[in-house]
């Protein structure tokens, strides 16, 4: 009925506002699955580099148009970092392995290795950690390495040895080296250059004076217990080159600063966001070569930190092939076509499209039957008269040549009659005279 009442350009406005409705809620429905994820990651470090770092990262991730962002919210230290994720902050942080509560998190990448080194000041004659028996060890970075302190007082009985340790800020190392309040350092860096020359640049040094790398020789015993740490020998030269500084490979401790995820994140963000960081390692490793000590966790079943299952698809090759990832996509499809097909279909009836393209014999012979009713002379009858047998001349011919899509005969003259019988009523009105023929044409009306 709709269609018949409302005008054409009323229907076809009503059919462009229905489809401009229908993309602007679909071309909405797709930027919001598709924008970037944003997720909180909380980071530290007594320098403060580990946020610059971190916020590198995230300026990359823009740059690469990558499906996830970061916020990079600087905790102060890598202990207020772990505490913000075990807390619940943050979706993510930049934690080591042997600082704060870790039950929450998973493994994304190990972000560096942080190798712990013992140094005496250039000519020290302490060349153990047996000689630092009632010594005072400066502890650079404080609270953050109080599980290192731990293990060591554990591991060589230090308490019994009155080895005093003393938390130093950075900013207060090389007076408390040169006032000799302490005897030693304790310090926990990544081996890369950066750290280095600010553990040189701690000391006097020159040609003749070196600093003293003492060993820490129980550390695999250590790591057996102590899960969070590692065996590790420090290279030769590491620390110098000429004169080397150590003089040959020293055995010490190491554990690694870790990019963990809340265990609640999904699979496949993580996995987008494993990619990405990947990749941006790549991009930045010229500006920041600190980014090339960016690897893998351990995927093995009984690592100290577990893979998160979305990093660990990427790690394994894993990640979903063409048929998984859009397999739903090429199932669908044809039953969203045939959706569209059907909406088109509708429309074009809507609008009466192509309606009278479509007309048969028996459409004309019932349009007939109207014109019948509201003719006022005998001429006009006789025209449709002959208009009548034309259409059924022509059925006849197509019936008689087999055209299968003629009307069949007892159709055609059950019509014909009905019209024969129009004619001879509105004959006979029109024979009464006009007044009585225009009343009924009203009364029918």
């Amino acid at each position: 009925m709709m269609s018949i009442k409302l005008p054409l350009w009323l229907r076809f406005f009503l059919l462009v506002g229905v489809v401009a409705f229908a993309a602007g809620a679909s071309l909405l429905a797709y930027r919001y699955y598709s924008r970037p994820v944003t997720l909180t990651v909380a980071v530290g470090s007594v320098d403060g580099e580990a946020a610059k770092a971190m916020s590198a990262m995230a300026g990359e991730f823009v740059s690469a148009n990558a499906p996830v962002r970061l916020k990079v919210i600087d905790s102060g230290t890598a202990l207020e970092a772990a505490a913000a994720f075990s807390a619940g902050k943050v979706d993510l942080a930049v934690v080591r392995g042997d600082v704060g509560d870790l039950s929450q998190a998973q493994a994304v990448v190990v972000v560096s290795h942080m190798a712990v080194l013992i140094i005496a000041p250039p000519g020290s004659s302490i060349d153990s950690i047996a000689n630092l028996k009632g010594r005072t060890v400066g502890v650079v970075g404080g609270a953050v390495n109080a599980k290192i302190v731990d293990v060591l007082t554990k591991g060589y009985d230090l308490a019994g040895a009155k080895v005093v340790f003393k938390n130093l800020a950075l900013t207060d190392v090389r007076q408390a080296i040169q006032s000799k309040q302490v005897s030693a350092l304790l310090v926990v860096i990544p081996l890369a250059e950066k750290y280095l020359s600010l553990v040189r640049g701690f000391f006097q040094l020159d040609r003749k004076k070196t600093p003293v790398l003492i060993p820490i020789e129980s550390a695999g015993a250590i790591a057996e217990n102590e899960r969070a740490f590692e065996s590790f020998d420090v290279p030769k030269g590491t620390l110098r080159g000429s004169p080397p500084v150590p003089e040959d490979d020293l055995t010490t401790l190491r554990t690694s600063l870790y990019l963990v995820a809340q265990k609640k994140l999904g699979t496949d963000l993580v996995t987008d966001l494993t990619e990405a960081i990947m990749s941006a390692r790549r991009s930045l490793l010229r500006e920041q070569p600190i980014f090339a000590q960016i690897t893998a966790p351990s995927t093995d079943q009984d690592a100290y930190l577990p893979l998160h299952p979305g990093a660990a698809a990427v790690y394994n090759s894993t990640t979903q092939s063409f048929m998984d990832e859009y397999g739903n996509w090429i199932y669908l499809t044809p039953m969203v076509l045939g959706g569209a097909a059907t909406m088109l279909a509708a429309a074009w009836k809507f609008l009466g499209l192509g309606s009278r393209a479509a007309e048969g014999p028996l459409d004309s012979l019932y349009a007939l039957a109207r014109r019948i009713r509201k003719v006022d002379t005998e001429a006009e009858l006789s025209d449709i008269e002959d208009e009548i047998d034309r259409i059924l001349k022509a059925e006849l011919a197509k019936s008689a040549a087999g055209d299968e899509s003629a009307v069949d005969d007892a159709t055609l003259n059950v019509a014909a009659h009905r019209l024969e019988s129009l004619i001879h009523d509105r004959r006979t009105l029109i024979a009464r005279g006009p007044a009585v023929a225009s009343a009924a044409k009203a009364t029918q009306r």
